[in-house]
């Protein structure tokens, strides 16, 4: 755990004031002499409405009817009560519940009792929640952000064709919901809650009449933290590039409604959104998911997919992601991305991972080298595990990670979970050489601990079918021997179904990829161990697969080479 400097304690206090002072304000303007600025408190006609991009699963009725409410990768049985009443199995369940995001679902399903239990159980929440107090989850401002987005896109599956009572039931809780978020947003957690509270105050703004007045206001505030969450090269400032497809998600039918309402959308949308696509597309590997840094988990292709519909920018893809510090190598049929960057700032960390310099790499549509990626919701217990270096393709020191968890109750409770520290220096350099690509990186997340600084070299023959890694382990000033040696272990996580088998020569080992590829890895300065791995980012939990580890132990100067070369291909 890692000790506080006394700038980032100050920088504690600061989040933790600057949360109580929103809190206040939350407050005061929710009260009744200030809520009558935000407009109307019953949605009396709703004006566009937006289009739902997520994938929907019909199937999810067939659960629904008999009793099953399957959300978050976990199930809860509602045969005979309410799925308000049951026990949630977990908070992501719980959140999935009261956002409505299901509705989806149970549209696609075409089924008139499908309907019929979608407005009542709107109903029923509205009924629950009516008035203008409570808390909890359920009112937590991106949960009803979430819960606009989905009651909004939905409206025609609650509103067509019901009944007088529940159709007043239902805008009237639109009204109050849209309301006592355009009070409460920031009580939302810096990062993605905070974005997505305000995307969707702004998106409800557009499209529920009597509130027109406050689309200005609104957009302006959402432009800044817009600004203040996407870099300049696209990525988010928490490194997942997971964030951006879900972002995008809702980004794309909140640009629709500004032309739905015949409204300029502010430029800055339509640049964020293009940055982002590219983003996008610089973080997919050969099979076309996202590469598995810092909090990336279970791929959603249909999400991927149906986003990048909206590219119509065909130029070529850069090397380097310099705000994002993500460095990209693509040749012949191998494309490797490299993670270059230290973490996030504390209170965007929160989901980060000890993985700096590790990287992934893809064959073709096939993928050879991945890191563990991060577990779904249902089997969290594995997150701490998914997050340590050990887990990644780099090198691990002394059995630690590279980066420290910071363990402080208050931060936890700012950010939703211990953010990491370290490395803080993270230079690098991107060369090319007779058509080869060539990086050069190192990082000081073991200079604390142990005074030593991991080098590392990669570097991706012209053809593709050939990588070089050299990695270094040396003092920070120079030559240097410690007391006693320090044992290492670089990782080297194959993905699943990957065979693997040490060749007669024990520095070498033969991998197969499930095409028949083949590829040879040689190893000098170090022992070579073919183990088990686990692989985290699967939608049916956490799977064995097998990784190739250099072990050895260093004094202070150690240099490991190593060589993933393919078998030349008959033609």
């Amino acid at each position: 755990m890692a000790r506080l400097k006394f700038s980032e304690r100050i920088r504690i206090t600061h989040l933790a004031a600057d949360r109580l002072r929103r809190g206040a304000i939350s407050s005061v303007l929710y009260s009744p002499p200030f809520r009558w600025q935000f407009g109307a408190s019953a949605a009396e006609q709703l004006l566009i409405v937006p289009q739902d991009l997520r994938t929907a699963d019909p199937s999810f009725w067939d659960e629904v009817e008999i009793g099953q409410f399957g959300l978050a990768g976990a199930v809860a049985l509602a045969d005979d009560v309410s799925p308000f009443d049951v026990i949630p199995p977990s908070e992501a369940w719980e959140c999935e519940l009261h956002g409505f995001g299901w509705l989806r679902h149970l549209a696609a399903a075409a089924r008139p009792e499908a309907r019929e239990t979608a407005r009542l159980l709107a109903a029923e929440w509205a009924m629950r929640h009516r008035g203008n107090s409570g808390g909890g989850l359920a009112w937590e401002p991106h949960v009803t952000g979430r819960r606009l987005i989905s009651w909004i896109s939905h409206s025609a599956l609650l509103l067509e064709d019901a009944d007088a009572e529940t159709y007043e039931i239902i805008t009237e809780s639109l009204g109050v919901q849209l309301v006592r978020l355009a009070a409460s947003w920031r009580n939302s957690p810096s990062g993605y809650p905070r974005l997505l509270s305000l995307l969707s105050l702004l998106l409800a703004q557009l499209c529920i009449s009597g509130h027109e007045g406050q689309v200005a206001e609104t957009e302006k505030l959402f432009v800044q933290e817009l600004d203040r969450q996407i870099l300049s090269d696209g990525g988010h400032i928490g490194r997942n590039p997971g964030v951006l497809v879900e972002l995008m998600l809702d980004l794309l039918p909140l640009n629709q409604c500004f032309a739905a309402r015949s409204r300029t959308a502010p430029p800055e949308l339509a640049a964020t959104l293009k940055a982002m696509l590219a983003m996008l597309k610089y973080m997919r590997l050969g099979d076309g998911m996202l590469a598995r840094f810092n909090g990336m988990g279970v791929a959603s292709p249909a999400g991927l997919a149906t986003v990048l519909v909206y590219d119509d920018n065909p130029g070529t893809i850069p090397v380097q992601a310099p705000a994002s510090k993500y460095l990209r190598l693509e040749r012949g049929p191998s494309i490797l991305i490299m993670d270059a960057g230290e973490p996030p700032p504390l209170e965007a960390a929160a989901e980060a991972h000890a993985g700096c310099l590790s990287f992934e790499m893809s064959v073709g549509t096939e993928l050879m080298l991945v890191n563990g990626g991060a577990p779904g919701s249902a089997s969290a217990e594995w997150r701490a595990a998914s997050r340590a270096t050990a887990s990644h393709n780099t090198l691990c020191l002394g059995e630690k990670s590279s980066s420290k968890l910071v363990r402080h109750k208050t931060l936890e409770d700012l950010v939703g979970g211990p953010p990491i520290r370290f490395p803080e220096d993270v230079p690098y350099r991107v060369e090319e050489h007779d058509g080869s690509l060539e990086i050069a990186a190192s990082h000081d997340g073991y200079v604390r601990r142990f005074g030593l600084i991991h080098h590392r070299t990669l570097a991706l023959s012209a053809t593709g079918r050939r990588l070089l890694g050299i990695d270094r382990i040396a003092g920070k000033s120079g030559t240097m021997r410690l007391r006693q040696d320090v044992p290492f272990a670089i990782h080297f996580h194959l993905y699943p179904g990957i065979r693997c088998w040490r060749d007669d020569n024990p520095n070498i080992a033969i991998i197969t990829l499930p095409s028949g590829d083949t590829w040879w890895f040689s190893l000098e300065g170090a022992r070579l161990a073919i183990e088990e791995s686990t692989y985290f980012a699967d939608s049916a939990g956490p799977r064995r697969a097998l990784q190739i580890v250099a072990r050895g132990a260093t004094f202070g100067e150690t240099e490991v080479r190593w060589v993933f070369e393919g078998q030349e291909k008959s033609v």
